[in-house]
């Protein structure tokens, strides 16, 4: 078992991890959208012209509804997606990518791939999956330990 004064510097350090790999850092990779915008279009995109609902994109990232609905919405009066609905919309909305979306998705993914090309050919690409997986395994149990049940 992990004693108490392992299990603080064990939990600050990981506290700080996740924050340092969340903040400015991060961050300063977008520039005409933000990381969640990104992450919300991409998860349009991979639909390939298809409808994409509300609460998949919610599901897909981890969020209410009602916080996709507002990040939708900063998306579609930028003209990145538009945003129907489905009859008389009870039936749910669903949202598609504009062109003008997908030509800024595409150099946002340039701008990612070129900083993260670096950090594979610095770090490894082996050890970078084995992180990935790591950290996958990671959040399971993160998960789990909220919900009160093991991973």
């Amino acid at each position: 078992m992990t004693g108490k004064n392992d299990l603080t510097r064990l939990s600050n350090e990981i506290t700080y991890h996740r924050y340092m790999l969340s903040h400015k850092k991060a961050e300063s990779l977008y520039t005409d959208i933000s990381m969640s915008e990104y992450i919300a279009l991409k998860h349009i995109s991979e639909h390939e012209g298809e409808r994409v609902y509300l609460k998949e994109i919610a599901d897909g990232m981890d969020i209410t509804v009602q916080k996709a609905s507002k990040g939708v919405r900063r998306l579609r009066d930028r003209g990145l997606v538009t945003w129907e609905h489905d009859g008389n919309g009870s039936d749910g909305t669903y949202v598609t990518i504009t062109e003008t979306g997908e030509k800024l998705l595409r150099e946002q993914e340039t701008v990612l791939k070129d900083y993260y090309g670096r950090v594979i050919e610095i770090f490894g690409e082996d050890r970078l999956e084995e992180l990935l997986e790591l950290l996958r395994e990671l959040e399971d149990a993160m998960d789990g330990a909220l919900d009160g049940k093991e991973a």
